[in-house]
């Protein structure tokens, strides 16, 4: 899987490659409008689904198998995981009361395409495990949300050996900046899950030589805590935008939200939790660690779309994440699939409990 290369929405080649290698191991398999593989083993209830993603960043690095470590664009983030969950479920199908199924989503480190095609369809599950790496040992819980926004500011040009008469559109937008940054909170012991932040993904302005920049934008990535109010954090960014208009009458601002996620937090104490931290301590001998993380993933849209309890999981060291090092431990890919084999076992056996308690 590592040596196909599949940026977002240049996945077709490893698609194919899936499709073949599920139908070998006993998956009923499709792919659906946009490229998501989907397979599924055995039937009726109870229902997983194991969703990975199958697309990278777009930089590729040299493939290779180096002191026990897969090197390769993927390893990490996240074909490993998605491997891992391919195996597991077919280790696993013929004593599994009920249905698995495994997708491989398209477009997750873009506009998460995939998954939004994948929650129009049937989406008649009981769990869900996203495959993401977070450690053979840890389970993440919850992601914070974003807000993308795009932030123009247009002025009247002039010669630059002149800049008091003109006003500065890049100068102009730093300061809009600032003011949207002061939003931002401070981390509580270290920890940003709670907190407001905010980046500058892009910034672009000016033009020829000798001239005041006419047209700066830029655009901001907020990453928002649980129980943030999206409408309300906009509404006080629209007043900030409101009153620097009244300050500078001759700047003109303009404002559009470019995408936006909810956050995502698991609900605790789940039939799915239960299995998966047995399973991790069965295969590793530690107590399992929760983790909550300040990005964003599938698990946010499927999660806050459906209803359905959801957990991330899977092997490998996030830091590694579209790095020019990208590596995955391979001991930690295999025991991540023992991991999986029993927790799905687990939850098969949980459930067959639980519904014959009187």
């Amino acid at each position: 899987m590592v040596e196909i290369p599949s940026p977002s929405l240049g996945e077709e080649e490893l698609s194919l490659f899936l499709e073949g290698e599920m139908s070998r191991l006993g998956y009923a398999v499709a792919r659906d409008s946009v490229g998501n593989v989907i397979g599924s083993l055995g039937k009726g209830s109870p229902s997983l689904l194991l969703c990975g993603h199958m697309d990278t960043v777009a930089t590729q690095i040299p493939v290779k198998v180096e002191d026990g470590k897969l090197h390769g664009r993927g390893a990490v983030d996240a074909k490993a995981p998605l491997a891992a969950m391919i195996v597991a479920a077919a280790k696993s199908a013929n004593n599994f009361k009920g249905t698995l199924t495994v997708a491989g989503v398209v477009d997750e480190e873009g506009q998460s395409k995939g998954i939004r095609n994948l929650i129009r369809g049937s989406v008649d599950y009981d769990w869900a495990i996203f495959g993401e790496p977070t450690n053979v040992d840890t389970i993440t819980v919850g992601y914070k949300g974003s807000l993308a926004l795009k932030i123009t500011c247009e002025t009247e040009t002039g010669h630059s050996s002149a800049p008091w008469l003109f006003e500065n559109s890049i100068e102009k937008a730093t300061e809009i900046w600032s003011e949207i940054k002061a939003l931002c909170t401070q981390p509580v012991d270290g920890r940003y899950f709670n907190t407001l932040t905010g980046c500058i993904r892009r910034m672009e302005g000016g033009q020829a030589n000798n001239t005041v920049p006419p047209l700066c934008e830029f655009q901001v990535d907020l990453r928002i805590p649980p129980g943030t109010i999206v409408e309300g954090l906009e509404h006080r960014i629209k007043g900030i935008l409101s009153d620097y208009r009244s300050r500078n009458p001759k700047v003109q601002v303009s404002y559009e939200r470019t995408d936006y996620t909810k956050p995502y937090l698991s609900p605790k104490r789940t039939l799915i939790m239960k299995a998966l931290s047995s399973a991790i301590y069965r295969t590793r001998g530690t107590q399992v660690t929760l983790m909550t993380r300040t990005g964003t993933g599938d698990m946010n849209i499927f999660g806050n779309e459906t209803d359905i309890p959801c957990v991330t999981y899977g092997p490998g060291d996030s830091h590694y994440d579209h790095t020019p090092n990208e590596q995955i431990k391979l001991n930690d890919y295999l025991d991540s699939v023992e991991v999986l084999t029993k927790a799905i076992l687990l939850i098969s056996e949980y459930y067959e409990k639980r519904t014959k308690t009187p």
